[in-house]
């Protein structure tokens, strides 16, 4: 785990080095060419240096160990950057896509030679950069850093391809109309990451873990009756929890912890289950007991408490016996 957190925080942060020079290059060749496309690519590579920055932050982040503020770690702060890195692809369609409709009403003409070598030059550094950070696609947070890169690979390729057009047939409205094929694409991709987030910020059960499956797995144990107030859910996109009420039958308690123990053995095993919290129950089981949002998963005792003292008599300044 250690190994590959250090290897996510060497990918970003070589990605942020090299994204901020395709940035310089696309930005100077915006400028020499007048284009604006160009230059609209390097706005979408900045917004890109920012969130690769940001996913760096992350991960260093969640290398911090628990303390009594933060009893689980700090693991959840990477799927708090995919969230702020998938806001901003939003605003990087929305950019796109006035930028695109504004093309189309008013075209605009174009140096294409400096358009496809700025581009070129942006394409071969972010192909790199992926061919980096393809291997930790399984964190959220590196999914979305990727999913940034990626984007400025396809809006370059759109912007050579454009360039080309206009180079040989001087049509000005490729450029605005890859353009919103290329907003599409990446719209498309970021409320995937979004809506994974949000459900994972949720407490959701993660989308890899069927729960009737891990309930068979539980109630197949020897000596377990059932299970109860099951719940999954995700530290981060790599760590996941569980807790439960398993009632089994009245046995020592020696044995009560060696079920326990090979319970959370194949919960890893089977589901990547790393973080297992499980209450045996077995005189007083607690399933009748209402376990919705809000509830208390224990039962309360409701204590009457008679007085046999008598009343004063009028008039008497003495204690009540």
């Amino acid at each position: 785990m250690v190994e590959r957190t250090a290897g996510r925080q060497v990918g970003l942060k070589r990605a942020f080095a090299l994204t901020f020079v395709v940035l310089l290059v696309e930005l100077a060749g915006g400028l020499a060419s007048h284009s604006l496309a160009l230059l609209s690519d390097a706005g979408h590579v900045l917004i890109d240096v920012f969130a690769l920055g940001l996913a760096w932050f992350a991960v260093q982040q969640a290398r911090r160990p628990a303390d009594q503020r933060r009893s689980y770690g700090y693991q959840r702060a990477t799927i708090l950057a995919a969230l702020l890195n998938s806001a901003a692809l939003v605003v990087i369609v929305l950019a796109i896509g006035y930028e695109a409709v504004r093309r189309l009403a008013a075209p605009e003409p174009v140096q294409g030679g400096i358009v496809v070598v700025a581009a070129l030059v942006g394409i071969a550094i972010n192909s790199y950069v992926v061919l980096g950070l393809r291997g930790h696609t399984a964190n959220l947070n590196m999914r979305a850093a990727l999913l940034h890169v990626t984007g400025d690979v396809a809006a370059s390729i759109g912007v050579v391809i454009a360039g080309m057009v206009i180079l040989l047939t001087h049509w000005l409205y490729i450029d605005p109309l890859l353009s919103i094929g290329i907003a599409a694409l990446i719209a498309y991709g970021a409320w995937g990451i979004v809506r994974e987030t949000v459900n994972l910020l949720m407490e959701g059960t993660p989308r890899e873990i069927d729960l009737a499956t891990v309930t068979h797995e539980i109630t197949g144990t020897k000596k377990v009756i059932g299970v109860h107030d099951l719940h999954v859910w995700a530290l981060s996109s790599e760590a996941m929890a569980l807790s439960a009420h398993v009632v089994v039958d009245d046995c020592p308690l020696g044995d009560a912890e060696h079920l326990v123990r090979d319970l959370e053995q194949r919960l890893c095993d089977r589901f990547s289950i790393g973080h297992t919290t499980i209450q045996v129950e077995s005189c007083h089981p607690c399933g009748d007991i209402e376990h919705g949002a809000g509830a208390h998963n224990h039962p309360h005792e409701h204590v009457i408490v008679t007085s046999s003292a008598r009343p004063r008599a009028a008039g008497s300044g003495g204690p009540a016996r």
